[in-house]
């Protein structure tokens, strides 16, 4: 067993402190990695030491591995914990800490390969028996083999990279005459985002339902899953809430793709946490669709509702150490909601709102936690992911954490930039959200009602009167604490003008 006493964290913003509270815990040193853009980032303070690693563009910082592994080796730490993104799931960034005696948090770079290729990643799924959405088992090699392929398969399909992630490089085809532009423009895409241009066919699953099983694999060949997230509130394939259990979910169905899930994961001998990520349809029938060889952004609800802190069991696990778990000690318990915050423009076209953040007020209360890297003053950079911070709750039941989310999302205020809280309060007034009758399409089906702005302006104002006039209140008491009144005034004029005016109504 290899004890693990500092870690350096190659990775930014919220996830970054929340793999250092973890560390924490265990006693284990945290070194905090930060581009010139990051260096008042809350991350930055909360390590126990911290090092600049490059400009602000992530290419010559977060995703430069020369410069993380100097970091690491400058200071003397025995492992590195990639968070999510940048290079989570590079095979080169996992060899070449290996090659500098430093352990990868995470699974080895064979796993990341099988599956980090959604080619191979189908070709080992068909072989371990877990079922896949009928596509092409290669790469497209012109316009004419797409036609070719798209006709045999049946229209409408979806076009995808296959080092693709995060909508990119993906286009829906719904007759002949979209396919030639589809294809080029995804595989320019591709090549743009992930240096890798091949991109295949697969039918598209009409109204499909975004599930995912959280796998745990050791290096003994132990590996269980820890049920389920709904991850089908998604905006162009981006994920903005999510939930766990899944509403569509029967406990038949669970045990099926929950064996699929760790069958998936036994096939490229999985170590760590990851993602077995699947399609399923109104009538129950599930496809494969991808795996994430990392900890996902929406880990948090699994933690919730069964009680497992992941982040340690990825340290246990790089430790050598076997999973004290067995799949008979997981069980659900209540209702866990999370909702992604993001420093965004919602009435225009989503576009990211970098800016300094006047004001923050946390929604507090039981059944609430706010995984965040961001304070009053601090400047949310323009180069990164818009998004600021998660909102998870948890309830005993799912009816509870929706209204329990309704309260914290109201409670939740960020001033001096322009976030999308507003439009997630939205969400949970959908009737189809609160029937937990949604699938992929939640947003499309109910675009007009989310882009309503009357109501929430509305609802702003009134807000917005009630902050000025505390702020008010505030200085005059400041005032009139430290100055000795010779006229016995009020110890605020908003009193004394309510007691003469209709506002006292209120």
């Amino acid at each position: 067993m290899s004890k693990i006493k500092k870690v350096l964290i190659a990775n930014r913003g919220e996830i970054a402190v929340r793999i250092m509270r973890s560390c924490r815990e265990m006693s284990i040193k945290t070194v905090a990695v930060y581009s010139e853009a990051d260096r008042t980032s809350r991350h930055v303070f909360y390590a126990d030491e911290a090092v600049c690693i490059g400009p602000p563009p992530s290419k010559e910082s977060y995703l430069s591995i020369d410069n993380i592994i100097q970091a690491a080796k400058d200071f003397n730490v025995d492992a590195i914990h990639p968070g999510y993104g940048f290079l989570s799931e590079s095979a080169e960034f996992v060899r070449r800490c290996t090659a500098e005696g430093i352990i990868f948090i995470g699974p080895k770079p064979e796993a990341m390969e099988a599956m980090g290729d959604k080619i191979s990643a189908r070709q080992t799924m068909i072989a371990a028996g877990v079922p896949v959405v009928p596509g092409t088992q290669d790469g497209l090699n012109s316009v004419e083999d797409a036609l070719r392929i798209c006709k045999e398969i049946g229209f409408p399909v979806i076009l995808k990279a296959t080092a693709g992630g995060g909508g990119k490089g993906m286009r829906l085809i719904q007759n002949e005459s979209e396919v030639a532009d589809a294809f080029l423009t995804a595989k320019s895409e591709a090549a743009n985002s992930f240096g890798n241009d091949i991109v295949y066919i697969e039918k598209y699953i009409a109204s499909p339902h975004h599930i995912e099983f959280q796998i745990l694999g050791d290096q003994h060949g132990n590996v269980i899953h820890l049920c389920e997230r709904e991850c089908s509130i998604q905006r162009r394939y981006q994920k903005i809430v999510e939930e766990s259990p899944s509403p569509l979910m029967t406990p038949e169905l669970r045990e099926k793709m929950g064996a699929a899930a760790v069958a998936a994961a036994r096939a490229v001998n999985y170590e760590g946490a990851g993602t077995i990520e699947f399609l399923v349809d109104d009538d129950h029938n599930y496809y494969f669709l991808e795996m994430n060889t990392r900890l996902q952004v929406e880990h948090p609800i699994t933690e919730e509702v069964i009680g497992v802190d992941l982040v340690k069991e990825q340290l246990k696990v790089a430790m050598g150490l076997p999973l004290h778990l067995k799949q008979s000690d997981i069980v659900q318990r209540g209702h866990a909601i999370e909702c992604r915050i993001n420093a965004e423009d919602t009435d225009n076209g989503f576009v990211p709102a970098p800016g300094v953040i006047s004001h923050i007020t946390d929604p507090l209360g039981i059944g609430t936690r706010v995984d965040s890297y961001v304070y009053p003053g601090y400047e949310v950079p323009m180069y990164y992911d818009p998004m600021i911070s998660k909102l998870i709750v948890w309830a005993v039941t799912r009816e509870y954490a929706i209204e329990r989310m309704r309260r914290t999302l109201f409670e939740y205020k960020m001033t001096g930039i322009k976030t999308n809280i507003s439009y997630l309060r939205k969400i949970m007034d959908m009737k189809d959200f609160n029937d937990g009758k949604y699938d992929t399409h939640f947003i499309e089906k109910n675009k007009e009602l989310l882009e309503q702005k009357k109501f929430e302006r509305h609802q702003s104002t009134v807000e917005n009167i009630a902050i000025i006039a505390a702020y008010i209140d505030y200085v005059f008491n400041l005032e009139e604490n430290s100055v000795k009144s010779q006229d016995n005034r009020p110890i605020s004029r908003w009193k004394e003008f309510g007691k003469r005016s209709s506002l006292n109504r209120w």
